[in-house]
């Protein structure tokens, strides 16, 4: 009996979408857990994972099945791609800037994917 492939249930609010790639904020319940910015080059995907907080090694690798099966494979499937390579980062938050009077952090949490 094959083993089903335990998936985190972790919300996903897209905030960029170009022709070839996306941004998505990473929710675990009401925290922010991290960031993906996501490059859709060719047959093959690239993309970078910065965590805020800690994971555990599972809960990295479900994240990472949410982010193919979720995001990634509804750009290019499984079967028509070479690779999707993710580099992971630990980080923190320590600013943002914007050039657009009235643009807040807040506007930016409010955009679902």
């Amino acid at each position: 009996m094959p083993l089903e492939r335990q998936i985190a249930a972790y919300r996903l609010n897209r905030i960029v979408r170009t022709p070839y790639s996306e941004v998505y904020l990473i929710w675990d319940d009401q925290t922010r857990i991290g960031q993906i910015d996501i490059h859709y080059a060719h047959q093959t995907v690239y993309a970078t994972l910065v965590l805020e907080h800690e994971l555990d090694v599972a809960s990295e690798e479900g994240l990472i099945a949410q982010i193919d099966e979720q995001v990634v494979q509804a750009y290019l499937p499984n079967f028509d791609r070479e690779d999707f390579l993710v580099t992971v980062f630990r980080g923190e938050e320590i600013s943002n800037y914007t050039d657009t009077s009235g643009s807040s952090e807040d506007d930016i949490e409010g955009i679902d994917a």
